[in-house]
């Protein structure tokens, strides 16, 4: 790989690390988007990649968010293992039929951005008990993203937000059980895949600018206010999955 080839990797890592750092989600969204259009890797490759990357990345970004005290360490243990196991699976379920749960999954987070943009405008509310639904919402967050090469930020940050948590504490619990849940993912696609030596060096460039972006997405995180930033939330899960959508059924 050549140096400016080289560098345009690093500058897609550090990006998607802001957008998913800052608004707690949509590095696998972007990244693959790009790996797949650009780089013309498969789906499962693609997704591959990305969690390999993801790993360094999550993990300075999850110390940032809890030294930043952005992690409710309650949610984190009820997330992480649900979210495990639906990555590992979400991970095995791709190598066949992973693409054709795209339209469903966006659909799904066209309509929490929609409720997430409502409660950004409107003040007050019932909050929806989430103790009910978040191993479940665990486990959906790991399988869609490993499945469909990004979506645990959307899916859990969404739906937490949606329901009426703290948008800069879900934020960062979700960026937290992150790590976990990529570990276990990208471990799995070692297994089932097994190549990666010949996309190292892509792998290399986007753990370098997502690690440099991670601590500065965290303490943008804390900085924001809360309103615009579940505002913008909102409008990126609408805006990405209208387009992911169309791309789907064009």
């Amino acid at each position: 790989m050549d140096s400016s080839r080289f560098i345009m990797f690093i500058v897609i890592g550090f990006l998607a690390q802001m957008i998913d750092g800052t608004l707690g989600m949509a590095y696998g969204v972007s990244s693959r988007t790009f790996l797949k259009t650009v780089a013309g890797l498969p789906s499962a490759l693609a997704s591959a990649v990305v969690h390999a990357s993801e790993v360094p990345t999550t993990l300075v970004s999850g110390i940032s968010h809890w030294k930043l005290k952005n992690v409710d360490f309650n949610r984190l243990k009820q997330l992480v293992i649900p979210g495990i196991l639906g990555g590992i699976i979400g991970a095995w379920f791709l190598s066949g039929t992973g693409d054709k749960l795209e339209p469903f999954i966006d659909i799904y987070l066209i309509i929490m951005g929609i409720i997430i943009l409502i409660k950004a405008i409107r003040q007050g509310g019932r909050k929806i008990n989430l103790d009910r639904i978040i191993y479940p919402l665990g486990f959906a967050g790991g399988f869609f993203d490993a499945a469909g090469g990004g979506g645990w930020g959307p899916i859990v940050t969404s739906t937490m937000t949606a329901a009426g948590d703290d948008v800069k504490k879900s934020i960062g619990t979700v960026n937290t059980a992150e790590f976990l849940v990529t570990v276990a993912e990208t471990t799995t696609f070692v297994v089932l895949i097994q190549d990666f030596m010949s996309y190292s060096g892509i792998i290399l460039a986007m753990i370098i600018g997502g690690v440099i972006a991670a601590p500065l997405a965290a303490y943008l995180c804390t900085k924001l206010p809360t309103r615009p930033l579940m505002a913008a939330v909102g409008i990126l899960i609408i805006s990405l999955n209208i387009w992911n959508l169309i791309s789907c059924l064009s």
